[in-house]
């Protein structure tokens, strides 16, 4: 069965002012659908063909069509759902204590968060992690790769992640990238985030 773009959870206006509606719909609409539509090709006829997208990262993907339109089918998913209007503030429960034993400090994570996201070269995503047991990491990849991919360093599951290509922030914030990754934090759904959290521990 192909893979399907799904639905906003939320208007495209519903971000803003922290992400414009022009942004959100081109994002989701062309960007994301791209990656669902290249996915779907790449795959057809394979034996990758009926398997769930964690199965297929979770091979050593050695073709770019798969490794990228996978990836960003994937990481795509997981950013509309990791954020929300009348979000923000701070995580609490076993998400906070692990965040704070990690960082020292929900403003240590976002430190160390954000200059993953700020100093990741070119385009690709930041990444706060969980591993088995309830232990987080932060860490960053390039393009459309992500943590459940074999080799990226990062060996955990993506609990909110943050898009830094350009076409995410380019027609608000040109090339302050700082800003967006700031404004970010306005709109992280922090219940979906403990919610990923408990499952990938």
């Amino acid at each position: 069965m192909a893979f399907e773009l799904p639905a906003l959870p939320y208007a495209h206006n519903a971000l803003e002012p922290h992400i414009d509606e022009l942004t959100m719909q081109i994002h989701h609409g062309k960007h994301h659908a791209a990656y669902t539509t290249n996915l779907n090709a790449a795959i057809a006829g394979t034996d990758l063909e009926g398997k769930t997208i964690e199965q297929i990262l979770e091979k050593c993907i050695d073709t770019p069509a798969v490794r990228n339109n996978g990836g960003g089918y994937y990481n795509h998913n997981l950013f509309w759902q990791i954020m929300a209007p009348n979000a923000g503030g701070q995580p609490s429960g076993e998400l906070a204590d692990a965040i704070n034993k990690a960082f020292g400090s929900f403003d240590g994570f976002k430190e160390q968060f954000s200059k993953a996201a700020a100093t990741r070269f070119g385009s690709g995503w930041a990444w706060l992690c969980v591993k088995k047991g309830g232990t987080v990491e932060i860490c960053s990849t390039p393009n459309q790769d992500n943590t459940l991919m074999p080799g990226i360093g990062c060996d955990g599951y993506p609990i909110l992640g943050l898009d830094v290509w350009e076409h995410a922030y380019y027609l608000k914030y040109q090339n302050r990238r700082p800003d967006y990754v700031n404004a970010f934090f306005n709109v992280i759904n922090w219940n979906e985030v403990a919610k990923r959290f408990a499952a990938g521990k």
